[in-house]
């Protein structure tokens, strides 16, 4: 096998294994590693929760514990390897000690304290370095966290379901359940993915969503977060007695964030911290609260990727200000009819010229359903 062949083989089985973390490694990146000797792999692993052993020190491990030495192996990992002391230390000295000769990275790590240095200090130890081997694949795999580390801002996927004739639910808002039972748990695989899953008020009073992954998998709950400008949140909110972190964002009339209570909602605030949730005030933006500004407070909270679940109103506004980076809808072969409500609230778009064109990545069958991916 040529090089660059055993390169790209040994990559995918390192890929392979870092989507063992999918739904796990939240706030970290997923990454896998592969050691190779001789033309044979020795050990393996896999990052699988932040604060654990990173997946270079598994492959160690598990290459120590079959009784293989690592001197003289070729290590294979998605991701540049760590060169800093955080709740791990630098995965670069441990492949240093443990005598590794080459390592592949697919690719650089976005992280700015590692960005490169991790590489520069493999090279000048005298170790081989290759990067680039299937980087298109490991950068789909952590999009959110490349996106967090090099924009600031969370990778935002929206998650809509609607009817032949595009209507999302009957004039009377019923709308469960338009889909079915297989695109339905396929939305649960959505949630597990994600770092938190973003909705609004209008939402929770009118369905009183507990918005958690419920898979067969093990799965790090992600963050619920609601946009509730006038801090309507009712304590008695069903997510508010679940595991886990909800975050309420309100807004103020100050131009910086605020973990504390403006005047006229100390009570409501008090109250609903008492109830388990975590308020917080950010800027406005004529009078709701400024998307942008959500964005980037999320990536401050360490979130990767976000889910929106949310009506037309919030979908609306994400789609006039480009914010969602993916749209995800989940067609059903039903009509609900001209007086079902619609997709996206957009009053000022009148003229053809002024309409959102999207682009398909993927059409999937799921059940009877279709999965539009845009």
């Amino acid at each position: 096998m040529e090089q660059e062949q055993q390169d790209a083989f040994y990559m995918a089985r390192a890929m392979y294994l870092a989507r063992k973390g999918l739904y796990t490694t939240d706030p970290n990146p997923r990454v896998g590693c592969v050691l190779v000797k001789e033309d044979r792999i020795i050990g393996e692993g896999w990052h699988q929760r932040a604060g654990q052993s990173h997946a270079e020190v598994e492959a160690l491990n598990d290459a120590a514990n079959a009784g293989e030495g690592s001197a003289g192996a070729t290590a294979y990992v998605t991701l540049e390897p760590c060169s800093h002391h955080g709740r791990t230390p630098p995965c670069c000295e441990a492949l240093l000690k443990a005598g590794i000769k080459r390592v592949v990275a697919a690719m650089q790590d976005p992280n700015p304290k590692v960005a490169g240095q991790g590489l520069d200090y493999l090279k000048s130890a005298g170790i081989e370095v290759s990067t680039g081997v299937l980087e298109e694949d490991a950068r789909l795999l952590n999009r959110g966290f490349i996106k967090r580390m090099t924009e600031n801002r969370p990778f935002v996927r929206s998650k809509l379901a609607m009817s032949l004739d595009g209507r999302t639910a009957m004039a009377s808002g019923e709308s469960q359940w338009i889909t079915s039972p297989e695109a339905r748990a396929d939305v649960h695989r959505l949630r597990a993915e994600s770092s938190a899953i973003l909705t609004g008020i209008n939402t929770v009073l009118a369905d009183d969503p507990s918005l958690t992954a419920r898979i067969d998998k093990e799965v790090v709950q992600p963050v619920r977060v609601v946009l509730d400008s006038a801090l309507q949140m009712p304590v008695t909110a069903k997510m508010l007695t679940l595991p886990g972190r909800t975050l309420i964002l309100a807004c103020n009339n100050h131009n910086s964030v605020r973990p504390e209570p403006v005047e006229g909602h100390k009570d409501k605030f008090q109250k609903l911290q008492n109830a388990g949730a975590e308020v917080y005030q950010l800027p406005e933006n004529k009078g709701q609260l400024d998307l942008a500004e959500v964005l980037t407070f999320l990536a401050g909270q360490e979130i990767n990727d976000v889910l929106v679940e949310a009506g037309a109103v919030l979908n609306g506004a994400l789609l006039s200000e480009n914010l969602v980076d993916e749209w995800v809808v989940y067609l059903a072969p039903k009509i609900l009819g001209d007086q079902g409500r619609g997709l996206f609230h957009l009053p000022t778009l009148t003229k053809l010229i002024d309409s959102k064109e999207m682009r398909f990545n993927d059409v999937l069958r799921i059940g009877k359903d279709l999965k539009l991916t845009f």
